[in-house]
């Protein structure tokens, strides 16, 4: 392809969000609209990806990734996060999924002095934790409409996520997350309602 910018691979990098824009594409969608080699536009997808600009959907298709999906998924969930920690008191998180990991896309911390911590930013395994399991589509958690974690990813630490829908896929996952010694160690029966509705917050809020 020709150079627009004069710097190639910044062009190409440019030719996939555009065709990004028509939305989700297989590999193989991504080469004929792009018309670049098939290695080219994967590792530039790939690239892409690592840094939010390209995301998947549940089908594993390219998408447009959390950092360009307008007008902002963390700033349209903020003030059903906000309500969530100030219900729940404990800390609050959001996160979509990258590829086999899940990133952490807001987070509000607890005002208590024993939290749970997860910066923004964060990249985080989707095998363990609550979230790990909705935004990986377990059935169990999806047909109940929450998940529940104890120590599966960090010792002395529970949460509870949701999945936030979005034209009829998972979205994102909203969490919240504690010590045990205040969680208990069955956080679903404390937080699934609040975390729900937290979910449809999100959902409700969304253009």
């Amino acid at each position: 392809m020709d150079s627009v910018s004069g710097i190639g691979v910044l062009d190409k990098a440019a030719a996939v969000l555009d065709a990004l824009e028509a939305g989700p594409m297989t590999l193989t969608e991504l080469v004929e609209a792009t018309g670049l080699a098939r290695a080219t536009a994967h590792r530039l997808a790939a690239a892409l990806e690592v840094h939010g600009f390209v995301g998947r959907d549940g089908d594993g298709r390219f998408q447009l990734g959390p950092r360009l999906s307008p007008p902002g998924l963390p700033t349209v969930a903020r003030p059903a996060l906000e309500a969530l920690r100030d219900a729940t008191g404990e800390s609050v998180q959001l996160y979509v999924r990258r590829g086999d990991q899940r990133l952490c896309v807001e987070a509000l911390e607890s005002p208590h002095g024993l939290r749970t911590i997860v910066p923004v930013g964060a990249v985080l395994p989707l095998e363990v934790g609550s979230a790990g399991k909705v935004l990986r589509e377990d059935p169990a958690s999806l047909e109940r409409g929450w998940a529940e974690s104890v120590e599966e990813r960090q010792k002395g630490v529970a949460s509870v996520s949701s999945p936030v829908y979005e034209d009829g896929r998972v979205a994102a996952a909203v969490s919240v997350s504690g010590p045990v010694e205040r969680t208990t160690r069955a956080p679903g029966r404390r937080y699934a309602k609040a975390v729900l509705d937290a979910a449809r917050a999100i959902e409700a809020a969304t253009p």
